[in-house]
């Protein structure tokens, strides 16, 4: 039987998209990260912000901190009160810091001075505070409350990940672990925040909007976790082989890998993906990858991996005897066994892309 747990995304249920399923038996990578303290003044880092030398990655979670929440943080450095450390992951090629843990600090010190608030666009006032302050703007401030306020120190922890070197997998880790109160980011929202621009974060954002793959998926889901499907079928299609669990670890090394992505190859990932999908929309149409009713994450990967390899030889003429196929694949209970519980795990990976690949090869 397969695992019928399944997650509510908007429109959507799909079965097995955590990529952490079954990953806790398997011990983490070890990391070597280097860090350090530094004391920055809060026009210093507003100053930073608007220059984009410190910036806030664009996933999915948005500003949830109200006009209340960020008056009192603004309150508490005017008065001098201690107020938590902010993390910054510094970027080896750019030299960037990116915000990991403090982005409602930032936004709200970002939105006082520049005298709007964002979310509504209205003039930020300061609300619920000492009356010293109510309703004041950074520019209706008293001269000496707003240089205190500009000298106010900010504790900042400044990290980068030393070893491994070819991916961010542990900038990955401490994302997830800082960030595990209030909504959880998405394993993809994250990975969209460590590799915040270029290669293989903007192939899948294009790759997502694919009009076929959105008939079949449904409306985009706004916690990437669409995207996420993608990136797990890029990864087995080139790198099946090469598969160790846990799974996590696996995508996020692959999207470190093409973090910048050669014209070229950003090319070919873009034709391997429409064409497959555009196989099994015409062939199988949108009701594809749901076994039962969920779409089933296992299912998906393995047989668009099995379709890829197809392709790789000659275009497929009988769409018929392709659908045939599939049917015939789900039902066969060692196919359903390796994508119900435990699929992260290597053997199952193996088995499930193995019968796929098999069941579509000799499709004329």
């Amino acid at each position: 039987m397969l695992d019928q747990e399944v997650q509510d995304v908007q429109d959507v249920q799909i079965e097995d998209v955590r990529t952490n399923e079954g990953d806790r038996e398997v011990a983490p990578l070890a990391y070597v990260i280097s860090s350090y303290g530094a004391d920055y003044t809060v026009d210093g880092l507003v100053k930073r912000m608007r220059e984009g030398s410190v910036y806030v990655p664009e996933f999915q979670r948005g500003f949830v901190w109200d006009v209340k929440d960020a008056s009192r943080f603004v309150e508490s450095l005017l008065l001098g009160l201690p107020v938590p450390s902010i993390f910054l992951s510094k970027e080896t090629d750019t030299g960037k810091l990116l915000v990991v843990d403090g982005q409602q600090r930032l936004l709200s010190l970002r939105y006082f001075y520049d005298g709007i608030w964002e979310p509504t666009k209205r003039e930020f006032s300061l609300r619920s505070v000492d009356r010293t302050f109510e309703g004041k703007t950074y520019k209706g401030l008293r001269d000496e409350d707003r240089r205190r306020l500009d000298d106010a120190i900010l504790h900042v922890t400044i990290f980068k990940q030393d070893e491994p070197s070819e991916d961010q997998s542990g900038i990955y880790q401490v994302f997830e672990r800082l960030n595990s109160g209030g909504k959880k980011l998405t394993p993809q929202e994250i990975r969209s925040a460590v590799h915040h621009s270029g290669g293989m974060r903007e192939l899948l954002r294009d790759l997502n909007k694919d009009a076929e793959w959105r008939s079949i998926y449904g409306q985009e889901d706004g916690r990437m976790r669409d995207q996420e499907l993608i990136l797990r079928f890029l990864a087995f299609y080139y790198e099946a082989e090469n598969y160790k669990s846990p799974l996590v670890n696996f995508l996020n090394a692959f999207m470190g890998r093409y973090k910048t992505l050669e014209r070229d190859r950003a090319d070919e990932m873009r034709v391997v993906f429409s064409d497959t999908i555009h196989l099994v929309h015409h062939a199988i149409g949108t009701s594809a990858f749901r076994p039962v009713r969920a779409l089933n994450a296992a299912v998906f990967d393995s047989v668009m991996v099995g379709l890829a390899r197809r392709l790789r030889q000659s275009p497929v003429a009988d769409l018929n005897q392709l659908k045939l196929k599939y049917e015939e694949l789900l039902r066969d209970q060692s196919f359903l066994d390796a994508c119900g519980r435990g699929t992260a795990g290597e053997e199952r990976v193996k088995i499930r892309i193995g019968l796929a690949t098999a069941a579509f090869s000799n499709v004329a």
